[in-house]
């Protein structure tokens, strides 16, 4: 019996992550946690019984202990909550699911518990990947990638460790907006941005998927996953999401990881690596599919990826200015404050204020962040 504990259980990543448990036998979730979705947190402590269960908000987690009194699980709060659970007894594998930089001092705890890390958190590689990757090393814990990108180059590097790699291509739908020039972007709404082509996922990176900030992120986060310099990752639009990432290796192969666009499968990959399972599900039809097809992403008109790169090239603290400013901007963007094109304007300003930090400290990552919240609301 493999046992889990997922950080972010009532998002996309977490659901989908306990539809894999429900369908393993030899899968047991011992903790869950959510930021204030107690409603769902209740029928999932029902049907997976949790030994512990970790609520953001305080007053939530009152209630939901009044919801649960029948029930023998301890339920925690705050981010000593989150620290709690993330180093719970007989744990085995973290799911990173959660949203957010406060996802970064619970994944440290976790390796330095020995708990091996499902990562689907971008935020804790992109602002401290030089900080977490040293420290798995150290411990001697694996860091196993659930984005759907990450996991194909995972899975296309097995039995490549001798080999060199010569680039990594992450492929990218193009969001709701391929094709689109910046003139028919400067009204759209974010009804529009939330209609993903292929993927259905959570409404922060549906935006983030849009602005092509989320193919940025993928590509700082490759880099420290894979040990790969910026010059040797390439982002390759591919709009069917069939191809999900790929690896050239020096001899010009280039291996690919090919599927349909169902985040369980990066999700069970991640929980039995390195062994493969049965999922259940669609099944890639080439006689139906006709072409896969591809693009250079359009990087003139959707600012997020070259904006990422020049934070990821620039380093230190950087990362965590984009990373925090775009969360900022999203943020306003849901609650209809700003325009889409705004967003590429806050992260930009953001970045042209900060004084950077050349090899910052947690303390001086979650300072940053601080900062740069406030200096947005003292100008948006």
């Amino acid at each position: 019996m493999k046992k889990i504990a997922i950080l972010g259980s009532t998002g996309s990543i977490g659901t989908q992550t306990l539809d894999v448990v429900r369908h393993n036998d030899n899968l047991q979730v011992l903790a869950i946690s959510a930021g204030s979705n107690i409603k769902v947190l209740e029928a999932q402590a029902r049907e997976f019984s949790p030994k512990m269960i970790a609520v953001w908000q305080e007053d939530k987690a009152a209630e939901l202990r009044v919801m649960l009194a029948d029930m023998d699980v301890k339920i925690v709060s705050g981010m000593e909550g989150l620290l709690e659970l993330a180093v719970l007894e007989n744990v085995e594998i973290l799911v990173t699911a959660i949203v957010g930089m406060i996802g970064i001092q619970p994944t440290i705890a976790a390796i330095k518990a020995g708990k091996h890390i499902a990562l689907a958190n971008k935020e804790t590689l992109v602002t401290a990947g030089h900080i977490i990757m040293p420290l798995a090393k150290e411990h001697h814990v694996d860091i196993l990638p659930v984005d759907s990108e990450h996991s194909a180059i995972f899975q296309a590097l097995h039995g490549e460790k001798d080999n060199k790699i010569e680039k990594l291509l992450i492929t990218a739908s193009g969001g709701p907006f391929r094709g689109r020039t910046k003139e028919q972007l400067a009204d759209v709404r974010k009804e529009d941005a939330l209609k993903h082509p292929n993927w259905a996922m959570g409404q922060k990176i549906t935006i983030d998927s849009a602005t092509l900030v989320n193919k940025g992120l993928e590509v700082m986060e490759a880099k420290w996953l894979f040990g790969v310099d910026l010059d040797r990752i390439q982002v390759v639009v591919q709009p069917q999401s069939i191809i999900h990432s790929m690896v050239q290796f020096e001899d010009g192969s280039v291996m690919a990881q090919l599927g349909t666009p169902d985040m369980r499968l990066p999700i069970q990959y991640a929980l039995y690596y390195p062994n493969r399972r049965y999922l259940g599900g669609e099944r890639l039809d080439f006689g139906k599919l006709a072409q896969i097809t591809f693009e250079n992403p359009d990087m003139d008109t959707f600012k997020g990826l070259p904006m990422a790169m020049q934070a990821a090239r620039i380093g230190g603290s950087m990362p965590t200015v984009f990373n925090a400013a775009n969360e900022k901007a999203v943020a306003k963007f849901l609650n209809n404050e700003i325009r889409f094109l705004d967003i590429y304007e806050m992260i930009g300003e953001a970045m042209a204020m900060h004084q950077c930090v050349e090899n910052p400290t947690v303390e001086e990552i979650l300072r940053t962040e601080e900062e740069v919240y406030q200096w947005i609301e003292s100008r948006w």
